[in-house]
């Protein structure tokens, strides 16, 4: 079982520039995964403002894709579908194409983003579903992921594009001496920024899933 991710564009069609917001978005992934390689397929455009990736658990995912949100700068965002379940090639004359429950249970889940955003929720950016026959640990490892998902859209999205970078780089393991540095302000201005955002909320809230993700 592996876990597969859709990502979609937010707002795709009210950006000025596609081409421009795409290389952003490529860099972005290509960045994240330079710095932890997580990705067994990293996301990779398909059609339209859509992309692919697939991940070998859902500690891995569910990091990589924080990691992407946490990079983007202001204006440009993605969705992600999570869906847990197996993925099987299928054979065309174009080459193997990528099918099963898992992308089925990705697509559930970002259709799940999208009327969330359009309710209570317009900061929703990220959830999970299951494909048919998951175990109970599973099935709580997913409720109590989704729960966590909602708290850390919201964090995520009320911080600044400085907060994201330090949240960013505090995740990687970047010393606040260092962010300090990049930033060009104080140590003490990393520490009172991250803790004003929550990102040490995030990120150990992070380890607990991960601690216990399959």
């Amino acid at each position: 079982m592996v876990i597969a991710v859709l990502a979609d564009i937010v707002g795709s069609r009210r950006l000025s520039d596609r081409t421009a917001a795409q290389r952003v978005l490529d860099d972005t992934i290509a960045v994240a995964e330079a710095d932890l390689a997580l990705a067994t397929q990293p996301l990779t455009p398909t059609v339209g403002d859509e992309q692919q990736g697939v991940y070998r658990d859902l500690g891995d995912a569910m990091t990589s894709l924080l990691m992407i949100q946490l990079r983007l700068p202001d204006g440009i965002a993605f969705r992600f579908g999570i869906g847990v379940g197996e993925i099987r090639p299928v054979g065309s004359v174009h080459g193997d194409l990528s099918d099963g429950p898992g992308w089925y249970a990705a697509r559930e889940a970002i259709e799940t983003v999208h009327a969330r955003e359009q309710r209570a929720l317009p900061r929703s950016r990220t959830w999970i579903v299951g494909a048919p026959g998951q175990d109970e640990v599973m099935e709580s490892t997913i409720a109590v992921s989704n729960a966590y998902l909602l708290a850390r859209d919201e964090l995520v999205g009320a911080m600044s594009e400085r907060e994201r970078r330090l949240a960013y780089g505090r995740l990687i393991g970047t010393s606040q001496q260092d962010l300090a540095a990049q930033e060009g302000i104080s140590q003490p201005s990393v520490s009172k920024s991250l803790r004003s955002a929550g990102a040490a909320a995030l990120i150990e809230g992070l380890a607990a899933i991960r601690g216990g993700s399959a």
